[in-house]
């Protein structure tokens, strides 16, 4: 009955604490701790120091790629590219907005994206929802395969934690191509989706009053004529360049340097979460340095907010979990070890579960594979179900998702009378599902 009333304090505080954003689920969580001290008697568990310092680290290197304007570089090279090759908008839309989040660390770059989309679309002719619902569900894909994103870096930390040879390269080696797979599949289903406009009754209708013709075709939304310093297009390569450092020293352990251990033991190599937290760091400061970024500047940028915000929801919601789950852990090894075991899929359903209920893969990561790493599931069920962090598109509350709607003034990107039905649904259940087993296949291959 205990673990009952714990289990719903639990979820009661995380469906309340979703309600408020990303701080609420953060303060909310310690009134989950409060209540799991003090009247059930738990343990407090550990705060994630290790997560949340390596978040920082990538947190404010992408906040100094904004403030110099690299990643509107990377933005104007996507747009010329989807613009070279307009009638494949349906396909190459998804994938660039994948690119984009696994090379910039977050999902939210595609806010620049949609009214390009929206713009090369509907003068193809081409039903916007199409391309631009898919490029939704494909640019939070990327995020379970960036080496910059919050989940990803937390999940290198839990696992380092654990031990093995479960690193970041290993990761990405799994995540990278499920997770391509998974967008290849949602964006061909996408293709043939819904009624070409010239036979949509709903699309003619709106076009018949000249005033909405004229909002449906508006102006062209352009970053191609943009002039950028040169110093963007520096902190661009740079900041490529640090990505590549980190796969280097990733996939060579023998670059790593290694330090005296407790006597009688062989020298211990740095750990992975540490060099990228340094490595993230030091390409931040050679950004600041050489493109004379002003550091108050990074404060202000969207990317560097979003960031933080992230952080402190982490440093709550993992801290509550971990208290529940550890005062449980002997029966939570029997039931979910054995289930998990026997049934590997039921790993991938409640980590996909727990995402659309935090919306935020981050928080899902920090909330299921700690858990699941100490009642038993195997690291490589972890790794190959890395696709089922993002689940939050069933509902469609997450802000890129709204975003998307809102720039497609054609109206055919949409929610639908019972909210279930809406744009977004079929290919993130698509890309969710054939990445889930592209990575289950992928990882027994290579791991």
């Amino acid at each position: 009955m205990e673990i009952i009333l714990g289990f719903l304090t639990l979820l009661a505080c995380l469906v309340i604490g979703v309600r408020h954003g990303g701080l609420g689920l953060a303060v909310v969580s310690g009134i989950g701790l409060i209540i799991f001290t003090f009247i059930f008697g738990y343990k407090p568990g550990k705060a994630p120091i290790d997560v949340m310092l390596t978040i920082m680290a990538v947190v404010t290197c992408a906040g100094f790629l904004q403030a110099s304007e690299g990643l509107t570089v990377m933005l104007k090279y996507a747009e010329k590219f989807l613009r070279s090759n307009p009638k494949y908008v349906t396909i190459l839309a998804p994938l660039t907005t994948w690119v984009l989040t696994i090379l910039c660390g977050t999902g939210h770059v595609v806010y620049t994206m949609f009214p390009i989309i929206y713009d090369i679309a509907i003068r193809q002719g081409i039903r916007p929802e199409r391309p631009m619902a898919v490029a939704s569900v494909a640019s939070q894909m990327g995020v379970c395969a960036s080496p910059a994103s919050v989940a990803i870096v937390s999940m290198v930390a839990f696992m380092a934690n654990a031990g093995g040879n479960y690193g970041i390269i290993q990761l990405l080696s799994v995540a990278i191509p499920a997770t391509f797979i998974g967008v290849i599949a949602a964006a061909i289903w996408s293709v043939r989706r819904g009624k070409d406009l010239a036979n949509d009754p709903e699309f003619q209708a709106r076009i018949a009053d000249p005033e909405q013709k004229a909002y449906i075709y508006g102006d062209t939304e352009s970053l191609m004529h943009k002039s950028l310093p040169k110093t963007a297009y520096i902190a661009t390569g740079i900041f490529l360049a640090g990505i590549a450092a980190i796969a280097i020293f990733g996939s060579f352990p023998n670059l790593v340097p290694k330090f005296a251990a407790a006597a009688g033991k062989p020298p211990a190599a740095l750990s992975m979460t540490v060099m990228i937290q340094m490595l993230m760091l030091l390409i931040a400061g050679i950004i600041m340095l050489v493109c004379k970024v002003k550091a108050k500047d990074v404060n202000n940028g969207s990317v560097f907010k979003a960031g933080m915000v992230a952080i402190v929801s982490v440093y709550g919601v993992a801290w509550m979990s971990e208290t529940f789950f550890n005062n449980h852990i002997v029966m939570l090894k029997g039931f979910l070890g054995e289930t998990v075991t026997t049934y590997p899929w039921a790993y991938a359903i409640v980590i996909w579960l727990t995402s659309k209920l935090v919306n935020s893969q981050a928080a899902a990561v920090s909330i299921i594979v700690p858990m699941a790493l100490s009642v038993g599931v195997q690291p490589i069920i972890i790794v190959s179900f890395i696709s089922a962090c993002y689940g939050y598109f069933v509902i469609p509350t997450y802000p890129s998702d709204l975003a998307c709607i809102g720039f497609d003034r054609s109206g055919t990107t949409r929610i639908g009378k019972f909210v279930i039905n809406h744009s977004f649904l079929i290919p993130g259940l698509i890309g969710v599902f054939v990445g889930c087993c592209s990575g289950y296949i992928i990882a027994h291959m290579i791991l």
